[in-house]
């Protein structure tokens, strides 16, 4: 069965890196879970899942992925994303606190990860995220630019 990672890249069942990704199922299986796990948490630590994928689908434009951007885009649809969430997924910075700084940050680790300083951290908390939301976003984060590397690998391994 095809994954999110498969359909980003455009593999299908009948592609040689589809049944190679399979020799490897923990890595695929793993990954899925993952997936799950950021986008749609057990306990959302107050992060609703239309946030996370307003976030995941800004991310996959900033990664000029328009695989993971149509994805995205269907799934932020099927929540009916405020005026506000589809912004921030367009990629406007909000306004208001603490989704200016959800947003700034974002980004910063999207485009800039190395610039990322313990400040940042202490600017998600001056906006009022708790410890468990910092670490719920940080995974978000690094889940969907893991997502967009592997994809745009995959893609660049069945064009060769």
């Amino acid at each position: 069965m095809s994954d999110a990672i498969d359909q980003a890249a455009g593999l299908t069942p009948q592609d040689a890196l589809y049944q190679t990704r399979r020799l490897r199922p923990e890595f695929v299986d793993g990954a899925e879970q993952c997936r799950q796990s950021v986008l749609t948490p057990a306990e959302d630590q107050s992060l609703a899942t239309g946030l996370r994928l307003a976030l995941a689908l800004r991310m996959a434009k900033l990664n000029d992925d328009a695989g993971l951007q149509r994805d995205y885009q269907a799934q932020l649809a099927q929540h009916q994303p405020s005026a506000e969430l589809q912004a921030l997924a367009e990629g406007a910075v909000p306004a208001g606190e603490p989704l200016a700084t959800i947003a700034r940050h974002t980004d910063l680790i999207t485009q800039q990860p190395m610039q990322a300083t313990e400040h940042h951290i202490r600017l998600l908390e001056q906006a009022g995220l708790t410890h468990p939301q910092i670490v719920a976003l940080s995974e978000l984060i690094a889940f969907v630019n893991f997502q967009t590397r592997v994809a745009a690998g995959l893609r660049l391994l069945r064009s060769a």
